[in-house]
């Protein structure tokens, strides 16, 4: 199972990203954009997601994906039940949703540098 520790150790070396706790959920953003938020009680992960692919994925897989809340759903976010992945696929969602939210250069530059690194 997918911890928020194993999400921080992820996000705490993406650039820009910063931590915060805001209503008891931790939540990691890129300046106001938040791009991972935690659920209080641990179980969820919610995350930045094409809104076009996010029923055909729920609809696919939903022991592991969930619709967002009826608020959140004119974003592009996805819910994520963190029993259901594996450390590697939280790799991927967080990111993917990371890098919707930082500017272009900045992305490409991490990729280019983790490129490099084999990561």
């Amino acid at each position: 199972m997918v911890t928020v520790d194993d999400i921080r150790r992820l996000a705490s070396t993406l650039p820009r990203s910063e931590e915060h706790l805001i209503r008891d959920r931790v939540k990691f953003r890129i300046g106001r954009i938040v791009y991972v938020s935690i659920s209080r009680d641990e179980t969820t992960m919610g995350c930045g997601f094409p809104k076009e692919e996010r029923e055909a994925v729920i609809a696919a897989e939903p022991g592991k994906f969930l619709m967002p809340r009826v608020s959140d759903q004119r974003f592009n976010w996805i819910e994520v039940r963190l029993a259901a992945i594996e450390v590697e696929e939280m790799h991927e969602l967080v990111l993917e949703a990371w890098r919707g939210a930082v500017p272009k250069k900045v992305a490409a530059a991490y990729a280019l540098t983790a490129t490099r690194e084999g990561v």
